[in-house]
C-alpha cells in the first residue's frame, strides 16, 4: 500500500472497497457472500433466491467447492457509509490449494482480505496458503470466525490458533518481505459471525450460540474501517490489469480488469501490452460493470473499479491496457510452479467412438487444452513423443481431475495416464515437491494413519490433542505419496478423518513408494460380462464391472486380493445341457461391484495402467492390451 497521507499526488476513492474472501474448503465463505448480497438488496424482492449463488458451475454445486474466483458487488448504505453509496467489490476465491492460480489472481484485484475460519476446525493448511499470499502482497486482514453456533465450537481456541498462524507466517516472511509491518499484521480485527443465519458481532458469543447482532452490520463496518479505499495518481496515464477472463455468447471473450490509474471509456482506443512485449492499439467495443450478480453496460469506469471489457479477442491474463501515447504496462502475474502432471490423449481403446457425437480426434483435444490455458494461469501443456497425447501439469491431483471431468461432460473421449510428480534437479541431485499435510482424526485411528503415512515416506512434524477425542497431526510428505492417499485414508478412518495439504517446496527424492498392495484382475478377451463368470471369480477379489457390460482384452475388471495381476475370463458362459437342474443359478449372493469415480480410478491406476474416459463411462485398462506383449514388456523391465 502506498502511504497516501504523505504522497501529495495520491488521491483515494472513498466510495469503493475491494475485498477478497479467503478460507479453507467448506468454511462457509460462499454462504456468507449470499448473506451479504441478501442484506444489501442485491436480490429482487419478487425473484427467487438460491443457496450459494456464487458457485455457478455445475461441478462447483456438485462437489460443494469453489473452483473459479468470481466477483460480485455489494451496494452498502449502512451507518458506516456516512451518507455515501459505497460499492464493495467482493472476490470469492477458491479454498483449495490446487486452484492457487485463481487465488493469486483474486488477490491482485483487491486492497484487503477477509479471512474466514470455522469456529470448530480453526485454520487449516489451505487457510495458511491463501493467508501467506495475502501477507506477501501486504494486504490488511480482517478475521471472521464463522459458524459460532456449531455445537462443537471452540471460539477462543480458534482465535488463538489464527493469531499463532499470522505470527508464524509473518516471521517466515520477514526475509522475503523485509518491510512487512508486524504490528499491523497482529493487530487484526475479529468479527464473530454465522453466515447461514446472516448475523455478525464484534462481541464474542458463547460457544455454540449465535452472534448478538441481528444482521451483518458489524462486518460491513469493520470492512469500511480496516480495508483501505483504492488509491491512485490523478496525473498518471491509464493502467488496467487483466486479472480474469470470461465469455459471453453475444460479446465473445470478456477481460476482467482492475483499473489502477486513469479512466476507461466505451469506444476508447487503448494500447494493449501483450505478454511477449508487443504493443497493439485496440478499441473497447463494450464496457460492463458488475451490479450484484449481473453485468450491466457502462459508459466509463475510474480507478479502483473492477470492470469487464469486450472487443479484444486474444487478450490473456496478466496483460495490461494502457495509454496509446504514453504506454506504461504493469508487471505480469506470477504463479507457483506445477507439482503434478498427467498425460491426456485421445481414446485408443477398442471401444473408442461408440458414444454418438463424442469428440474423439487429436485436434479437438488439443484445441480444448489450449482453450483451458487461456483462463487457467496455473496449468501448462507440453508435447510428448506421441502426436495424439500431451503432458498437462497443474498444482494438484484435484485440479487435473476436474479438468478431465469437465472435458468428459463436454463430450470428449480421452485416455488419461496416472498422475506423476514434476521433479527438479538442484545441485545435480533429483528433488521432488513436498506437501505439508494436516490431519484431524478421532484418537482410535491415530495408529492406522501414522502407519499409512509412514509407508508413503511421511514425517510427522507435530501432534496436538485438544481433549475433545480428536487428534491433530502435521506431516511433511512427498507429493507423490498423496496420489491415491484419500481413498485409503477414508477407508482406514471409517470416513471420519479430515485431511488437507499444501505445497511445502522441494526436497531430495525420498525413494520408492508402494501405492497399492493388491494387483488387478485383467480381462483376457473381449465380450460381455456374465453373472456366471463373476460368481466363480468373486472370491478372488472385488469387481468394477456390472453383469452384461462390454469388456475388451487388457481392460481391468476388478482388484485382485493378491499382490500380482491376474488374467481372467469374465465372459465365460454356463454350458447348457439337456439335463434339468433342481436349482437355478443364485445371483442373489453376487457381491455388488464397486463403481469408481474418476478421481478413484486415477488413484487406483498403476504405472502400467491408464484410465479411459468417455461421456458415458470410465474404465481402467492396461497401457499394453495384449497379454503376451504385456508379459514380454514386464520381463524386459525386470532385466533392465
Amino acid at each position: 500500500m502506498s502511504d497516501f497521507s504523505s504522497a501529495a499526488n495520491t488521491a483515494r476513492r472513498d466510495d469503493l472497497r475491494n475485498v477478497a474472501i479467503v478460507a479453507h474448503v467448506d468454511h462457509g465463505k460462499t454462504t456468507l457472500v449470499d448473506a451479504m448480497l441478501g442484506q444489501t438488496g442485491a436480490f429482487s424482492s419478487h425473484g427467487e433466491t438460491e443457496d450459494r449463488v456464487m458457485d455457478s458451475g455445475e461441478l462447483e454445486r456438485e462437489k460443494g467447492i469453489t473452483i473459479l474466483a468470481k466477483n460480485t458487488t455489494v451496494f452498502y448504505q449502512g451507518p458506516s457509509a456516512q451518507g455515501r453509496d459505497v460499492t464493495i467489490s467482493v472476490i470469492d476465491t477458491p479454498g483449495h490449494a490446487d486452484f492457487g492460480g485463481e487465488v493469486e489472481r483474486g488477490l491482485s484485484m483487491v486492497d484487503g482480505v477477509v479471512l474466514l475460519v470455522d469456529a470448530s476446525e480453526g485454520p487449516l493448511p489451505q487457510t495458511r496458503f491463501v493467508l501467506r499470499k495475502a501477507l506477501t502482497a501486504k494486504l490488511p486482514v480482517v478475521l471472521v470466525v464463522n459458524k459460532t453456533d456449531r455445537p462443537d465450537a471452540r471460539i477462543d481456541g480458534v482465535v488463538s490458533d489464527s493469531m499463532d498462524l499470522l505470527l508464524g507466517l509473518a516471521s517466515d516472511l520477514s526475509d522475503e518481505v523485509p518491510d512487512l509491518d508486524l504490528d499491523s499484521v497482529l493487530n487484526v480485527p475479529v468479527v464473530y459471525a454465522s453466515g447461514k443465519a446472516g448475523r455478525a458481532s464484534l462481541n464474542k458469543p458463547e460457544d455454540g450460540t449465535l452472534p448478538d447482532c441481528e444482521d451483518l452490520e458489524p462486518l460491513f463496518a469493520t470492512i469500511m474501517e480496516h480495508v483501505p479505499a483504492p488509491t491512485y495518481n490523478p496525473d498518471e496515464v491509464l493502467q488496467a490489469h487483466v486479472t480474469n477472463l470470461d465469455a459471453s455468447p453475444f460479446l465473445g471473450r470478456l477481460a476482467l480488469l482492475r483499473i489502477f490509474n486513469g479512466t476507461l471509456r466505451k469506444g476508447q482506443q487503448v494500447a494493449w501490452a501483450r505478454q511477449d512485449g508487443q504493443m497493439k492499439t485496440v478499441k473497447i467495443t463494450e464496457l460492463l460493470a458488475t451490479k450484484g450478480l449481473s453485468r450491466v453496460p457502462a459508459e466509463e469506469a475510474g480507478p479502483g473499479e473492477i470492470v469487464a471489457v469486450a472487443g479484444i479477442e486474444d487478450i490473456m491474463i496478466g496483460e495490461t491496457l494502457t495509454d496509446v501515447e504514453n504506454p506504461k504496462p504493469l508487471p505480469l502475474i506470477t504463479v507457483d510452479d506445477p507439482a503434478i502432471s498427467m498425460t491426456i490423449g485421445i481414446n485408443t481403446s477398442p471401444l473408442a467412438g461408440r458414444v454418438k457425437g463424442a469428440k474423439v480426434t487429436a485436434r479437438q483435444v488439443k484445441d480444448r487444452l489450449d482453450k483451458e490455458l487461456i483462463g487457467n494461469v496455473s496449468l501448462r501443456v507440453l508435447p510428448t513423443e506421441r502426436p495424439d497425447a500431451w503432458e498437462v501439469q497443474g498444482r494438484g491431483e484435484l485440479a487435473l481431475a476436474i479438468l478431465v471431468e469437465q472435458m468428459r461432460r463436454e463430450g470428449f473421449e480421452l485416455t488419461v495416464g496416472k498422475p506423476q510428480v514434476v521433479t527438479k534437479t538442484i545441485d545435480g541431485k533429483l528433488h521432488e515437491p513436498m506437501e505439508h499435510m494436516t490431519i484431524d482424526v478421532p484418537e482410535e485411528y491415530l495408529g492406522a494413519v501414522t502407519q499409512l503415512l509412514a509407508a508413503r515416506k511421511g514425517r510427522m512434524t507435530s501432534m496436538s490433542n485438544h481433549g475433545t477425542g480428536w487428534v491433530r497431526m502435521e506431516f511433511t510428505v512427498p507429493a507423490r505419496g498423496l496420489i491415491g492417499f484419500r481413498t485409503r485414508f477414508l477407508t482406514d478412518t471409517r470416513g471420519a478423518g479430515i485431511a488437507a495439504s499444501i505445497a511445502e517446496g522441494y526436497e531430495p527424492w525420498a525413494g520408492e513408494i508402494e501405492y497399492r498392495t493388491n494387483g488387478s484382475m485383467v480381462a483376457d478377451r473381449s465380450g460381455v460380462v456374465t453373472p456366471f463368470a463373476m460368481i466363480n471369480l468373486q472370491e478372488r477379489g472385488a469387481f468394477f464391472v456390472q453383469p452384461t457390460s462390454e469388456v475388451y482384452e487388457g481392460m481391468i475388471v476388478g482388484e485382485n486380493s493378491r499382490a500380482d495381476d491376474m488374467d481372467v475370463n469374465i465372459t465365460k458362459e454356463k454350458k447348457l445341457t439337456n439335463m434339468r437342474a433342481a436349482s437355478s443359478d443364485t445371483f442373489e449372493n453376487l457381491t455388488p461391484p464397486r463403481n469408481l469415480t474418476l478421481e478413484e480410478s486415477l488413484e487406483f491406476a498403476r504405472e502400467d495402467e491408464c484410465v479411459e474416459v468417455t461421456p458415458e463411462s470410465i474404465r481402467i485398462r492396461k497401457l499394453i492390451l495384449n497379454a503376451s506383449d504385456r508379459h514380454k514388456a514386464q520381463r524386459a523391465r525386470a532385466r533392465s
